[in-house]
């Protein structure tokens, strides 16, 4: 039968790439010999977290997604820091961010909220401690406890709720602002920071 080559062949590759992300998985959940201290004073880390805690962002209607092109097109970023306990434009604030296999896996992230998508959702990309090919220097701030530089990854353009804000961060200054936000826009071909 001619289609059966094919149709194992997949199976194969299905299998493989099952077992290697169940290997993953596995070594990411083994015990560290010790906790790691929260680096968000107030807060409690993932480690201390009861295993039912949910965190904010992460399910429901404040689920934190990436947008899609035609969203990400039609953003007006601004620079409107507010500390109001809502996120606003030009503030670093923390939720759940998915990984990119969107598989249900995630982390807890600070992320530069860009613009103001409606009422009750912003635009954010998220950030990183690690300066990987194509990420943008935001500098230092208080969201990282222990004052390392973070990096802005342009490419991921994430709906971030209200509702799905775990907590306000900081304000970043509107030239580090501008300079992240035109990173995004030169990438997804939206409008960058007006002057």
């Amino acid at each position: 039968m001619s289609g059966g080559a094919p149709r194992s062949g997949w199976i194969a590759d299905f299998l493989r790439s099952f077992v290697s992300a169940f290997l993953r998985s596995s070594r990411r959940s083994a015990p560290t010999a010790e906790p790691v201290p929260s680096a968000h004073p107030g807060s409690r880390s993932r480690d201390s977290a009861p295993a039912d805690a949910e965190s904010p962002g992460r399910s429901g209607e404040g689920a934190t997604r990436e947008l899609t092109a035609s969203e990400i097109r039609a953003l007006r970023p601004s620079y409107d820091p507010a500390p109001d306990g809502r996120p606003d434009p030009g503030e670093i604030v923390w939720t759940w961010v998915p990984y990119e296999e969107n598989d249900g896996r995630g982390k807890d992230r600070p992320v530069l909220i860009i613009a103001r998508i409606d009422a009750r959702t912003t635009a954010a990309c998220y950030l990183s401690t690690k300066p990987h090919r194509g990420f943008v220097s935001v500098g230092t701030g208080g969201w990282d406890g222990q004052g390392r530089e973070s990096f802005l990854a342009p490419d991921r353009v994430l709906r971030v709720a209200d509702a799905g804000m775990r907590r306000e961060g900081h304000v970043l200054p509107r030239d580090r602002f501008a300079r992240a936000v035109g990173a995004a826009a030169a990438l997804h071909g939206f409008p960058g920071v007006p002057a």
